[in-house]
């Protein structure tokens, strides 16, 4: 005969070693005796709130009999009711395996999706992001051939949820949730393609940056002028994240900075016109004055800088004057005169000097800033460390160029991108003949990696 193990016939094991009884559990427990007395005997299903306080009574860890709780809560048919607070629990302990297996079950009763993906985005908006990925990928499997609106928000959650160091793996999830924007609600829709913009631009893909830029922006000036327009057919049944005109304006920008990126400045001029007028704008709180303000601000700057990256050197004195107002402005400032510098071979040893502490401080951590996210601030620091150590070097500062160089490559190693390490080596076999045996030995240890 075969026994089989259950929470009941281990509650009563403890009591039978411990020589305690039901009365004296329940005492300790506080679970009421005649509850106690039917879970042992198996003819009455156990609650959470219940199976918590056993296991704390039993000396036991948190989380301890989930694994039997969930074979004995499907045996007996599942109830959403008290599966509910089973997955919160686990989520709460990280108990993943038990979420998974548990959220797998349920796909097998179609009923449960509307519940689940509301308990995924429950878990999303707390932080609990590796439990909210679990139901989201289960839910995607199970409704991969509808066309609805929840699969992709699921696909939006997961891509949002897998973004990080690693641009291999960032270029794969944007590529894979793109397909699904479009089935978005229309404000959910300009979030989606703001995230997809920075993504790409991030990642160097300046076509696919601007494609989405200019889709973004044509979806967001339609719901602009539907809610502000003249015939004013009615306001948005939501509010997008962050105010309305930002959307429009952002878009303009993002295509200014991909002209840049081409060296196409004239049309960069233009657009920054479009971003810089902002009298049409209708809404106006403080969120909207404060965003107001900043695009004028990134107005100013970067018409100072297209001009710089045409070679008109002269405009340098202005260009350094204005961000030294604008602190968060400042190192996104000197990568791009880094590079102006060495394209057009001009010393700025100067304004080096004048930002060192910056500087100093943004390569001890690693190009993290706290004023963009991750993507962009891991992307624009090999950025800066590739410039600056190619600045080293046509300035003949060979220890100084090489340490950075080591510095960029062991970052880009870390997020795998390819171009970056690239760009690295090349410098670092300009640099070979000055480098010493054990900077010869760290970049050898580097390659290895790769």
């Amino acid at each position: 005969m075969i026994h089989t193990t259950t929470i009941g016939s281990e509650l009563e094991s403890y009591l039978i070693r411990n020589g305690t009884t039901i009365n004296q559990f329940a005492e300790k427990s506080k679970v009421n005796s005649g509850t106690i007395s039917t879970i042992i005997k198996g003819t009455r299903p156990i609650s959470m709130q219940q199976l918590d306080r056993i296991i704390s009574a039993m000396g036991l860890p948190e989380g301890s009999f989930y694994e039997l709780y969930l074979d004995e809560c499907f045996v007996q048919s599942p109830n959403w009711r008290r599966l509910r607070p089973f997955l919160y629990r686990c989520a709460e302990l990280d108990k993943l395996e038990c979420i998974q297996r548990a959220v797998h079950f349920m796909m097998d009763r179609l009923s449960y999706i509307p519940a689940l993906f509301d308990t995924a985005e429950d878990f999303f908006n707390q932080g609990k992001l590796d439990a909210a990925a679990i139901i989201y990928e289960n839910i995607t499997e199970s409704e991969k051939y509808q066309h609805s609106e929840r699969l992709a928000l699921c696909h939006y959650r997961l891509f949002t949820i897998s973004l990080g160091h690693d641009q291999e793996k960032n270029l794969r999830a944007a590529t894979k949730f793109e397909g699904y924007v479009e089935r978005l609600d229309i404000i959910d829709q300009l979030d989606a393609l703001k995230d997809l913009l920075n993504m790409y631009f991030s990642l160097g893909k300046w076509d696919k940056a601007d494609e989405m830029a200019a889709m973004m922006g044509k979806k967001a000036l339609i719901q602009y002028k539907t809610k502000y327009g003249q015939s004013r057919r009615g306001g948005l049944h939501r509010e997008p994240k962050r105010p309305l005109f930002s959307y429009i304006v952002y878009s303009h920008l993002m295509r200014a900075a991909v002209c840049d990126e081409y060296g196409d400045y004239e049309q960069a001029f233009q657009y920054i016109t479009l971003y810089s007028d902002m009298s049409w704008v209708k809404e106006d709180t403080e969120e909207v004055r404060y965003l107001k303000e900043l695009f004028k601000m990134w107005a100013t700057a970067n018409t100072y800088l297209y001009h710089l990256m045409m070679g008109k050197i002269e405009v340098l004195p202005k260009y350094v004057a204005f961000i030294e107002t604008q602190e968060n402005e400042i190192l996104y400032a000197l990568i791009r005169i880094l590079q102006a510098a060495n394209r057009f071979d001009f010393n700025i040893d100067d304004i080096i000097q004048k930002f060192e502490p910056q500087i100093s401080r943004y390569i001890d951590n690693k190009g993290t800033t706290g004023m963009y996210n991750e993507q962009v601030s891991v992307n624009r620091f090999t950025r800066f460390m590739n410039e600056l150590s190619t600045y080293c070097w046509h300035r003949k500062k060979y220890e100084t160029g090489i340490k950075y160089v080591l510095i960029g490559l062991e970052t880009a190693i870390e997020i795998h991108n390819d171009d970056a390490i690239l760009k690295f080596v090349r410098l670092f076999e300009l640099y070979r003949h000055v480098a010493s045996e054990e900077e010869q030995h760290r970049y050898h240890k580097l390659i290895c990696e790769v």
